[in-house]
């Protein structure tokens, strides 16, 4: 499955839930979620997984189930089972904070999940507690704990870099690849909730490259993944910048995204959207939408000042 530009989409995000168990400073609103998508606007499990078999059988082998926080939404278990059993589908991930991984990371195991990204942007537990306003980080890292001793790996840890905040943890945050964590800093982006504290608190990738010794930079493997690699000497994990501010990577792009909602989003900077769950419901050819809305994929994002996306990220699917 190709777009206008010739790049192959192959890789499907998927947000099973608008909702979450943490109130991230920007991802949304202290108060939580004003408009909240009604249960009978959402889809139901067995819409997403018909649509997500249609995407299959266009040729996406890749699966990443997101949220909100994706394992508060029930049924995720079962979704994932008949999922992993679709011809076609070679990888099936998910990126979670961790927080209910001890608890639930055997059944995801062996439902077919393959590994796990966990967005966390401090080691340090009170600094924890104001970015995610109550969290604990206790139980995330025995979420870490957990999925290392399952095999839900290699684990990528998320950690959005936020000035001011975390700053003077990024060697710390780094020094996790000693253990064969793969530690990702992705830049602040400027979405929804995140537009003006994103403003006022965003600093370039580049720190990262100033601040640690030693980085060695590595040949990309794969061409569409949006980090730029390195490695620790020593380090059997790696470090990952991710800057679509300061650097754009769509070039390669192989992605589209699915909300919770059944509306396909071709580029994340970008309002526009596709009723997939609408065109289900009224028995349309999905795999002719999907196809022509593919078509129609962005070549390029553009973050123009005051021009950002209006939805906030745990509505988009992170």
């Amino acid at each position: 499955m190709k777009d206008s530009f010739g790049r192959k989409i192959n890789y499907l995000r998927v947000s099973l839930t608008d909702r979450c168990n943490l109130r991230c400073r920007y991802c949304m609103p202290e108060e939580g979620i004003d408009n909240k998508i009604s249960h009978q606007d959402m889809l139901t499990l067995e819409e997403t997984y018909n649509l997500i078999r249609h995407f299959v059988e266009l040729g996406i082998d890749k699966i990443r189930f997101t949220g909100g926080e994706p394992l508060v939404r029930k049924g995720i278990i079962e979704l994932i089972e008949k999922v992993n059993k679709l011809e076609g589908v070679k990888e099936i991930t998910m990126t979670t904070n961790g927080l209910l991984l001890k608890d639930m990371g055997q059944s995801l195991k062996d439902a077919g999940l393959n590994r796990i990204n966990i967005s966390l942007d401090t080691l340090m537990e009170d600094k924890y507690k104001k970015i995610t306003r109550g969290g604990k980080l206790s139980k995330v890292l025995e979420g870490i704990n957990e999925a290392t001793r399952i095999g839900l790996t290699p684990i990528k840890i998320n950690s959005v870099l936020v000035g001011g905040f975390n700053d003077d943890e990024i060697q710390d945050l780094v020094n996790l690849t000693k253990k064969g964590i793969d530690v990702r800093f992705i830049e602040l982006m400027p979405i929804g909730e995140a537009s003006n504290f994103a403003q006022e608190k965003f600093i370039s990738n580049h720190r990262v490259i100033e601040d640690v010794e030693g980085l060695i930079p590595m040949v990309k493997e794969d061409p569409s993944s949006p980090a730029k690699y390195y490695r620790l000497g020593g380090a059997t994990g790696k470090v990952g910048l991710i800057n679509p501010i300061t650097c754009k990577f769509c070039t390669d792009c192989n992605r589209v995204r699915l909300t919770s909602t059944g509306r396909l989003k071709l580029c994340l900077h970008s309002n526009r959207e596709i009723d997939l769950g609408k065109a289900l419901r009224d028995g349309e050819d999905i795999k002719k939408v999907i196809l022509n809305s593919i078509w129609t994929k962005e070549e390029s994002h553009h973050l123009e000042e005051n021009k950002y996306i209006d939805r906030n990220m745990n509505q988009i699917g992170g």
